[in-house]
């Protein structure tokens, strides 16, 4: 009886849920004549009611082989709509160069926007779109692109007009691909289009912000074709309606607190609709820390279960958060030690879907919720299967290359003479575009002694290694009090006595000898987030001059070391027997076999600091003397069936070996989390 009664209901509710419309077909019945409007009792799409219930997965995150399977677990949960930023730094990676997924640059087939808008219409989700120019992000310079800063006088985020001629060159490119994908027009689903970025967080105080700059966006966006709902977003408790413009709809940025944000934004802007366009899921990480942030299970659930009792709408910054592949992460300021904060590889962001795309405990909560809020039901997926995760065997070093031989590798084109040092950005290489990522080497032949005291006036911008004859001289750093020493972007005007660590090579205890210095700096990611002065972001030595016992040094070779992946694949001449020398910095080759491809993990809990390339690809950086994160996370699309390469960049000392896992280690939760 039981089992009668049971196929019975089951044959009910599958009989009820094929009867319910999608979401495409609910809102675009009987014709489409208006898009996104906010009135007095909430949003209403095409003239019906909705509630935006939106997450957060960027496309440049997430390997393009998953966005349909990412998209699919967003729709499951409930929610009707993704959010999505766009890097200007991707797809414009030289002035004038423009990449939208059809480029042979690193990151390009991440880029293609416009097949992703498509799938996510495809999983029956509306887009709400936000093209920067500025976007935050914890993404390298809050998406804006390096090579701005050619121009020394450069004002970004501001109505400086060559700013602005930059700005509405690449919006020439940029909105056309995506104008005929509006609601509006019939064959897409963007609804809503943000006009800059928390940009009432931009400035000093209650200073005017810069609205000139504001309406210029908004007008461009206007003539280029863009006719959905405008929206700004802020925290409006702190930053009022400073970041607002006319025509577009004030939103709120909160983790906690919805209650505070609502009435403020109520204040500035009576009688429309609240949104929280960034209810912060989780948080980020930086080196260093010391723990995986976040935020507890429970005060996520309750703040979203008060967001909905306003009878607001939500988007989960973020719903899933993916990863910071290549250089691509950013950083933060802060007041006290140790003032600069770059993020980790990770962007887990301790969200509904982990980095890997698994669904968590906030999953299941949010679903719940949002399931008993939205009073419009439609058809959805059932939830996707987890992917697979596997721990393929640990293999041995192969072979490696010397700093030495990667810089004999390097174009002589590349080699540049200059009198002074300079930062990377100003280098005269790709196409008078500088130098964006990675390392830069400083070389100079010097006349020192035994106890010769190296000075840089300044800051490095931001890790430095040095090296007499080749032999590095400086101590590694074990942990983020070590951030203090000599070499890392701490100390200012610091002094360093060459042979007060390791001895000198080729150099006599007495008397002096010429010996080559080298000084390689690491750009560790620019900052995304600040004020105005925030956004100097020149990385490399240019602060101020380089002198040996207090004689100024000139004329010097500066070497760029951009690690590109078409250039990490066509190094030659590699030594044999790596496991035999596991001195950094160096760049050790291991190869592996895999059957079938599947998601899996990079154990560099026994590394120390560098960069990992698999197949070619820069999967990002590992710290693992300071953490949190100890695992980077490779995608099975990644991975080839048969032979695979992982090449790994260690700049202190290599393990013996490469260790494969089935789960992330991205840090001890947070005290407050645990």
């Amino acid at each position: 009886m039981r089992i009668l009664v049971f196929a019975t209901l089951t044959l009910s509710v599958g009989f009820a849920l094929a009867q319910l419309p999608t979401l495409y077909e609910h809102y675009t019945n009987g014709g489409i004549r208006s898009g996104l409007v906010p009135t007095a009792d909430g949003f209403l799409l095409n003239g019906k009611s909705i509630r935006i219930v939106s997450g957060a997965i960027h496309y440049f995150r997430v390997h393009p082989a998953y966005w349909r399977d990412r998209l699919r677990k967003l729709r499951a949960s409930g929610a009707n709509a993704v959010e999505t930023y766009v890097p200007w730094n991707l797809h414009e990676p030289e002035m004038g160069v423009y990449d939208f997924g059809q480029g042979n640059n690193d990151m390009s087939i991440f880029l293609d926007l416009v097949t992703y808008i498509k799938i996510a219409q495809e999983e029956d989700l509306f887009v709400i779109f936000r093209p920067g120019p500025y976007i935050c992000s914890e993404w390298d310079f809050g998406g804006l692109p390096s090579w701005l800063m050619i121009d020394t006088s450069m004002q970004v985020r501001t109505s400086y007009p060559p700013y602005i001629s930059r700005v509405d060159l690449y919006f020439d490119q940029l909105l056309p691909l995506v104008t005929d994908l509006q609601f509006t027009r019939g064959n897409g689903p963007i609804i809503a289009v943000q006009i800059e970025n928390e940009y009432g967080a931009f400035g000093y105080g209650d200073q005017p912000r810069d609205k000139v700059y504001l309406a210029h966006l908004r007008d461009k966006m206007t003539s280029l074709g863009v006719e959905s709902m405008y929206f700004t977003s802020d925290t409006p408790t702190n930053s009022r309606d400073w970041g607002s413009i006319e025509g577009a709809l004030q939103t709120a940025n909160f983790q906690t607190g919805a209650a505070a944000q609502f009435d403020a934004l109520q204040i500035y802007q009576p009688n429309l609709p609240l949104m929280a366009t960034e209810f912060w899921s989780g948080w980020f990480d930086h080196w260093g820390q010391g723990y995986h942030d976040g935020s507890t299970a429970k005060s996520f659930s309750d703040t979203l279960n008060e967001i909905f009792s306003f009878g607001a709408s939500v988007n989960f910054y973020m719903f899933h958060g993916g990863t910071n592949f290549g250089f691509m992460n950013g950083a933060n300021n802060q007041a006290d030690y140790p003032y600069y904060q770059p993020d980790v590889t990770s962007y887990d962001y301790d969200s509904l879907l982990s980095e890997a795309g698994d669904y968590t405990p906030k999953y299941d909560m949010a679903q719940a919720i949002i399931s008993s809020a939205l009073t419009v039901q439609t058809l959805l997926p059932a939830r996707p299967a987890a992917t697979v995760k596997r721990a393929f065997a640990s293999t041995g070093l192969a072979a490696y290359l010397t700093v030495a031989d990667i810089i004999s590798q390097v174009p002589s084109s590349l080699l540049i003479q200059s009198r002074t040092v300079l930062s990377m950005e100003n280098l005269p290489i790709n196409n008078g575009n500088g130098q964006s990522y990675g390392f830069t080497v400083y070389r100079k032949t010097v006349n020192i002694g035994a106890m010769s005291e190296l000075q840089i006036r300044g800051h490095v911008r931001d890790f430095a290694l040095v090296f007499i004859n080749g032999q590095q001289q400086l101590p590694p750093v074990l942990s983020s009090s070590d951030l203090k020493n000599f070499g890392t972007w701490v100390p200012s005007d610091a002094k360093f006595t060459l042979s007060s660590w390791r001895a000198m090579e080729g150099v006599p205890l007495n008397g002096k000898a010429d010996a080559v210095l080298e000084i390689m700096v690491e750009n560790l990611g620019r900052t995304n987030y600040g004020q105005p002065h925030d956004f100097n972001q020149l990385k490399g030595l240019w602060e101020g001059a380089v002198s040996i016992d207090g004689t100024v040094l000139e004329d010097w070779e500066i070497i760029p070391l951009e690690f590109k992946s078409s250039w990490v694949a066509s190094l030659t001449n590699w030594r044999a027997n790596a496991s035999l020398n596991t001195d950094g910095p160096a760049l050790f080759r291991a190869d592996f076999t895999v059957d079938t491809p599947a998601d899996t993990f990079l154990d560099m809990t026994e590394w120390g600091k560098g960069v990992v390339f698999i197949n070619g690809f820069n999967l990002g950086r590992y710290w693992s003397y300071i953490g949190p994160q100890m695992t980077l996370y490779i995608p099975a699309p990644l991975l080839k069936t048969g032979s695979n390469t992982i090449t790994i960049f260690e700049q202190y000392k290599a393990a013996s070996q490469i260790k494969f896992v089935d789960a992330p280690s991205l840090g001890n939760c947070a005290p407050w989390l645990c």
